[in-house]
């Protein structure tokens, strides 16, 4: 069977993907079991996922796992996410390293339990010199708490006299936040048919191709990424300019 894959433009791929990975509670329910069934095997879909960009040659690939809001659901479920969490990255830290696959993570890593932040520290550190594909995990992570602690530091470095006042601009604010070392995703997906960006990177999203999928987390697989690619190239990028203006430019480059 032919895949969607041959007929991705691979001169033209996005090169940060960012992924709201939703629907794992209502795949379990759908199936008759609680919500930590859906969420262990949202990890197959994490799995094959990284795997697809990381064969395409995707630069970044941002993962939504787990909002500072997540915090406030049952016990039950947050504890085992966290062990999901811990085990998962055990498991898998050889294989991203032998793939070469840099693992990063955003958000407030002081709300993890401490068998978590140890585990994540430890995989951060034998993936750190890797040159392939940059796998960012968003943990305990909302663009609000995100937009905050930048607010905080820069206006501690203004007061401190490290940053003049009149020099702040977006620039500035981009270098402040959890994501300044990666550039802007430029195609955001969402599964499970709800149509919000849920307090995810609304910094970094401000000009990204926004793509929503009725397919549920758990049945997400790198067909479904191929369907999401191929329906961003066949978008123009405008950046508040005209059509007119993209096609000159893109005369003018060739």
């Amino acid at each position: 069977m032919d895949s969607l894959k041959d007929k991705i433009n691979l001169d033209r791929l996005p090169r940060h993907i960012a992924i709201i990975m939703d629907g794992t509670g209502r795949w379990a329910r759908e199936k008759g079991q609680d919500r930590l069934y859906g969420h262990y095997h949202g990890v197959e879909s994490v799995r094959n996922i990284v795997e697809g960009c990381a064969e395409l040659g995707i630069g970044y690939l941002t993962l939504y796992a787990f909002s500072t809001e997540n915090w406030d659901r049952p016990e039950k479920e947050v504890t085992g996410l966290m062990e999901l969490l811990v085990e998962t990255i055990r498991r898998e830290v050889e294989t991203l390293n032998k793939n070469k696959i840099r693992l990063h993570v955003i958000g407030d890593m002081n709300m993890l339990p401490e068998y978590a932040k140890k585990e994540l520290y430890e995989a951060l550190e034998i993936t750190g010199k890797n040159t392939g594909l940059n796998l960012v995990m968003a943990l305990s992570y909302s663009s609000r708490w995100e937009l905050v602690e930048a607010v905080k530091n820069i206006a501690s470095d203004v007061k401190t006299g490290k940053l003049e006042l009149g020099e702040i601009s977006q620039e500035t604010v981009q270098r402040y936040l959890c994501t300044s070392g990666f550039p802007d995703p430029e195609l955001m997906i969402r599964t499970s048919g709800e149509y919000r960006i849920s307090n995810f990177l609304l910094f970094q999203l401000a000009y990204a191709e926004l793509y929503f999928t009725n397919t549920r987390w758990p049945d997400f697989r790198k067909e479904n990424l191929y369907e999401a690619i191929i329906d961003f190239q066949s978008r123009e990028r405008r950046f508040g300019k005209t059509s007119d203006q993209v096609q000159q430019e893109i005369i003018a480059g060739s």
